[in-house]
């Protein structure tokens, strides 16, 4: 297993432990954390095995991150609307 694919799953250890915590307004903090820590990743589990492991860890933060993207989609959607 390489690097980046360790780091991959220590993100996806931390992100269900502050999921499993109890709070009100910093799971958006903590995404907002994640997001701009799984990025990086990201790109280096891409870089490190190809695009189809990339494909497979991005669905993985994908389905970890679901309500932050769902108000992306929203947001966009507005914004397209809106022209």
């Amino acid at each position: 297993m390489t690097l980046s694919l360790i780091l991959a799953c220590l993100w996806a250890i931390v992100a269900n432990v502050i999921a499993m915590l109890p709070s009100r307004t910093s799971h958006w903090r903590a995404a907002y954390a994640l997001i701009a820590v799984g990025v990086p990743i990201l790109g280096f589990v891409t870089y490190e095995n190809g695009p189809w492991v990339g494909l497979v860890v991005l669905a993985a933060g994908a389905s970890v991150l679901r309500w932050p993207l769902r108000y992306l989609a929203r947001w966009i959607k507005a914004k397209l609307t809106q022209i």
